[in-house]
């Protein structure tokens, strides 16, 4: 599995910087996680967009799914020019279900519903749905590849039970919105960094990469803070990192 950062800046991007997204690859396959502003740009670099197999979207905060819309025009313009027959699979979050039934476009897209109720078999992957601490419902997400786990916790609060997700995760993408100083007072569903890094070591996490970071935000302090609890392998989100298990 090779994992590519193509954002990680939230809640809006920096210059030349993108919010949440992800490429999975796996066997050829390219799965995006996540599609926020300024994510296709960085997609397009490695693949053209109607080339994906499958679209997770972990929740349907603005953040995550902006240039998902753009996406759509993609897949349009792909059948169009006949570089792609198949409609692309996306599973998503049914609420808040006026931005879930915006995610259907025509016939260019087979849109399912994520639940914690079922897990998706998709060629050798199995990947499994778990509802984290957060605003409106939100999806971690367990991927699991010959003998490999990557748990991507999407956005979550502090009230997140990330030991019914994974024990001993090769890889966790944990979010890092704040500073633990700068924590506010009634918790929001996000995390400092110092708190992702306590996750990391609640499931003994083999390594850590942080995201969700804020853009006017220096991210060797998140690092710093993050070192200070967790000893294992660890990464701060940037644009192209790639991660390969």
């Amino acid at each position: 599995m090779r994992l590519t950062v193509l954002g990680y800046q939230s809640p809006f991007p920096a210059a030349d910087g993108a919010t949440p997204g992800y490429l999975l690859e796996v066997e050829g396959k390219r799965i995006l996680i996540d599609c926020g502003s300024g994510v296709l740009a960085q997609l397009i670099k490695r693949c053209k967009p109607y080339d994906l197999d499958l679209v997770l979207l972990s929740h349907l905060h603005h953040d995550h799914l902006s240039d998902f819309f753009i996406l759509q025009y993609a897949l349009l313009m792909g059948k169009q020019q006949q570089k792609r027959i198949k409609p692309l699979s996306v599973w998503a979050p049914s609420e808040p279900k006026s931005w879930f039934q915006k995610l259907a476009y025509r016939d260019y897209i087979q849109l399912e519903s994520i639940t914690e109720e079922e897990s998706l078999e998709f060629d050798n992957l199995k990947i499994s749905f778990f509802l984290t601490d957060h605003g409106i419902p939100c999806y971690a997400m367990k991927i699991e590849y010959d003998g490999k786990v990557i748990l991507y916790g999407a956005d979550a609060g502090p009230q997140t039970d990330w030991t019914r997700m994974a024990s001993e995760p090769d890889l966790f993408i944990c979010e890092a919105s704040f500073l633990h100083q700068d924590l506010p007072i009634q918790p929001i569903g996000h995390l400092s960094a110092r708190q992702a890094a306590l996750a990391a070591n609640q499931i003994k996490a083999k390594s850590l990469l942080l995201t969700h970071l804020y853009p006017e935000l220096d991210p060797s302090l998140l690092k710093q803070e993050a070192e200070q609890v967790y000893r294992r392998e660890l990464w701060i989100a940037e644009m192209g990192l790639e991660i390969k298990l």
